[in-house]
């Protein structure tokens, strides 16, 4: 089997010009740098000045998103287009926080939200790079999509809800496409160094009454791992394996519809087609 280099485009075929969402850490920015090193026209997305700041420090061109806020991905698709000529080769979708808390205790106001950030707004700023592409004849839609998408988790129903959500959406998309020479794939990563556990405990305090619910108990270690920054292992790499999925699903000839990404998911991947679904939940359940 051909490896993610061997099957990559010559340089005179790369592609040049990207939109990364969600640049202000982790992914996001460790992708948004490495691209702009390869010698792509990065156009990279934050919410915070200080994190547009630090981009442009880095010499890649930011602009401010909220997925949550129709009028900044309006606004994105208009900045862009205008420096481009209206042009893009590709986007890359990865925007997105995680909500925590057991089904019964989500809001639904909770879960509205999470869907505006991790599933509406991708929806709304694809929509509207799709013709760009279709116009000139090719094109590359990557998202970051989750393990979770394909394995639920408790006590990530809101987060799993979404990245299911996105995976039915955009596969459904990725066959509308076919003939066009626009590429739609999906990273799905495990356990990956990154701010969103971090970043989920205010979304957790914001929306959980975890002081009276009846999964008190197991909030108190969740707590615990949201303040820590989330799990530790030797197998959570850092967002370097994602960039090495996402240059193949830019570059390659033949992009796939999935990259599963990290250890652990591919064990969760592997499980789910060979267990009966009712032994992968207990074990899946033991895990959260």
């Amino acid at each position: 089997m051909a490896t993610l280099a061997q099957t990559t485009m010559p340089a005179a075929r790369q592609l040049r010009t990207i939109i990364v969402t969600g640049a202000s850490s982790g992914i996001g920015a460790y992708c948004a740098r490495a691209l702009k090193a390869e010698g792509w026209r990065v156009f990279a997305t934050a919410r915070k000045p200080e994190d547009i700041a630090a981009l442009e420090a880095d010499g890649i061109e930011t602009f401010y998103l909220d997925y949550r806020e129709p009028g900044s991905i309006e606004a994105l698709v208009a900045s862009v287009l205008e420096r481009t000529g209206g042009r893009l080769d590709a986007l890359f979708n990865n925007g997105a926080y995680a909500q925590p808390g057991a089904v019964e205790d989500l809001p639904v106001a909770a879960l509205r939200e999470q869907f505006e950030a991790n599933l509406f707004g991708w929806h709304d700023l694809t929509r509207r790079i799709v013709p760009v592409m279709r116009g000139q004849g090719h094109g590359r839609i990557v998202h970051c999509s989750s393990i979770l998408g394909l394995t639920p988790v408790r006590f990530r129903g809101a987060y799993s809800a979404s990245k299911h959500a996105l995976e039915g959406l955009m596969l459904c998309l990725h066959q509308e496409l076919a003939g066009s020479g626009i590429h739609v794939s999906l990273i799905e990563p495990g356990p990956v160094t990154s701010k969103i556990a971090s970043n989920g405990l205010f979304w957790f305090l914001k929306n959980i009454d975890h002081e009276n619910s009846v999964h008190r108990a197991d909030y108190q270690a969740q707590l615990a791992r949201l303040r820590a920054g989330g799990s530790t292992s030797r197998l959570k790499p850092g967002p370097e394996v994602v960039h090495t999925a996402l240059r193949h699903a830019l570059l390659s000839r033949r992009p796939r519809p999935h990259y599963v990404v990290t250890v652990p998911a591919r064990i969760g991947a592997t499980l789910k087609r060979i267990l009966p679904a009712s032994m992968l939940y207990r074990l899946l359940a033991r895990r959260a």
